[in-house]
């Protein structure tokens, strides 16, 4: 789809948002571990020691295990390692003393990048933009992690409590949308068929697959430009693949310890086997799942594998020389598909599997346990943290808010003074991408609390970690747990193939 500044709006490029880590309850945390030199912070080193939020950005609940609660924590704990710990602090006869977790800042981080990637992304369709930062693969590879460590637990009580998380902003999603298309007219359609209309509308409620929507909307003048529905319901494709690949997890993980190199090459080859057309599937619905699993896929089971250690137990070289060589492979088919003439990484599914692939594994290799903010960035800590507190809401909303603020922008021209003498700061996308994040803090205020409610916990209207819901057990913070324009009045413009 396509904005009002001439550019592709792919629901393919969210955040990440979802693919977070949704921990359910579980007993009282045991002890933590120390940690060992193998998972010391540094480059590459030891296996993901450090509890990070569900990239979806939904807090763990009370009484969740200590790599979901514990580190809910305002203040980050310290890691201890050998040689440099204090003396003992003194223990309880009836107690043993419990060690939170620590919070990885640098997932924090490259999951905030991630979400204000996409909201431009989809606001400028800027083509180089996913070359720079592929926020999809970023973002399922923090959710493998994360599911991988989970894993720990029994398998159907982390699945069961992922959904758990996710499910409730969809519903109030789904509830405003539905109801908006309904009072335009939508519904069974008139050559017959309600039946399944009203059986497909339970997508909307467990989104395993496309939900439908209304198609070609008139909008309502002076708010909200047309085909909004389906600006809605764009983003859901990743809420779908958010699932499945939550489903396939305990599968994934298992074949992931038996055969490592192939596990993690097998979506990849599937992608391959669809962008060339070795393997073709009739309708609609599965193929599409199946692309998307096969694009993202990879960098779901890299996550898995940091958490395993798998990664970290390759030679310091072997990374370094092998990624570039993946993300270059899928830069060159790229390159030799169209992608010079104004197509993105979206449009060409192997080049995007090969190019995040690439990205996240030296990401993942290059990556510092941040237990604390570097000085540099710590005036950025309340930003990142609502960013990943609200990164469920955020994606979900983004797209609205953005089209929106394009409508809203557009009723400039009317002002001659303007549409005469300054038409290029009507044509940037500047004050629109400032008047979108002014729109998307509405709807953190207004929809942010479902994500409060799916979590257990007191609801905040603003969690930026810097204060204790009264009566929560747990400190609020984040989780841890997508061109100029062509001239006036233009308006954000429906995908050929609606996702």
């Amino acid at each position: 789809m396509h904005n009002s500044y001439g550019g592709p709006r792919d629901p393919r490029e969210a955040h990440d948002a979802y693919g977070g880590n949704f921990p359910g309850q579980a007993p009282a945390p045991a002890a933590a571990p120390a940690v060992t030199p193998a998972a010391a912070p540094g480059f590459g080193h030891g296996p993901s020691a450090t509890a990070v939020w569900p990239e979806a950005g939904v807090p763990p609940e009370a009484g969740a295990p200590p790599e979901s609660a514990a580190a809910f924590a305002g203040a980050p704990a310290t890691k201890a390692f050998p040689g440099t710990e204090g003396p003992p602090a003194p223990e309880s006869a009836s107690a043993p003393v419990k060690r939170a977790p620590v919070r990885d800042r640098y997932f924090d981080l490259l999951r905030a990048v991630a979400l204000f990637r996409v909201v431009l992304y989809h606001l400028t369709g800027w083509a180089w933009l996913p070359l720079v930062f592929p926020s999809m693969g970023v973002m399922f590879a923090l959710a493998g992690n994360l599911m991988a460590r989970s894993l720990k637990r029994p398998a159907p009580q982390v699945i069961r409590s992922r959904v758990r998380r996710l499910i409730p902003p969809i519903w109030l999603l789904g509830a405003i949308g539905v109801t908006g298309m309904v009072l335009q007219g939508w519904g069974p359609d008139e050559d017959g068929h309600p039946g399944w209309w009203l059986l497909h509308l339970t997508f909307w409620i467990l989104p395993v697959s496309d939900p439908p929507f209304a198609e070609g909307l008139p909008g309502i003048h002076g708010f909200i430009g047309d085909d909004w529905a389906s600006e809605l319901a764009g983003p859901l494709w990743y809420v779908r693949a958010y699932l499945w690949y939550v489903l396939l997890s305990p599968f994934l993980l298992r074949a992931l310890r038996a055969l490592p190199l192939a596990t993690i090459a097998a979506p990849i080859l599937l992608s391959a086997a669809f962008q060339l057309e070795y393997l073709s599937l009739p309708g609609e619905r599965i193929p599409s799942a199946l692309t998307d699993f096969s694009t993202f896929g990879a960098c779901w089971i890299l996550g898995m594998a940091h958490q395993e250690g798998i990664l970290q137990r390759l030679p310091r070289y072997v990374i370094p020389s092998v990624a570039p060589a993946i993300a270059l492979a899928g830069l060159w088919y790229a390159t030799n598909h169209n992608f010079s003439e104004g197509h993105d990484l979206d449009s060409i599914p192997l080049a995007q599997a090969l190019w995040s692939c690439g990205t996240v594994l030296l990401l993942l290799h290059f990556s510092p346990s941040w237990s604390e903010w570097p000085r540099r960035l710590r005036r950025w800590d309340k930003p990142i943290t609502l960013l990943n507190s609200r990164a469920v809401t955020i994606y979900l909303w983004h797209n609205t808010c953005i089209l929106i603020a394009a409508t809203q922008w557009d009723r400039l021209w009317n002002i001659d003074v303007l549409s005469e003498d300054y038409p290029w700061f009507l044509n940037s996308p500047w004050p629109v991408l400032v008047l979108t994040w002014v729109l998307i803090g509405i709807c953190v205020l207004g929809f942010g609390w479902a994500e409060d409610l799916a979590a257990k916990r007191r609801p905040q209207l603003w969690p930026t970690g810097t204060k204790k819901p009264a009566g929560s057990g747990t400190h609020s913070g984040p989780d841890s747990g997508p061109g100029s324009g062509s001239g006036p009045r233009s308006r954000p413009r429906a995908r050929a193939k609606a996702r």
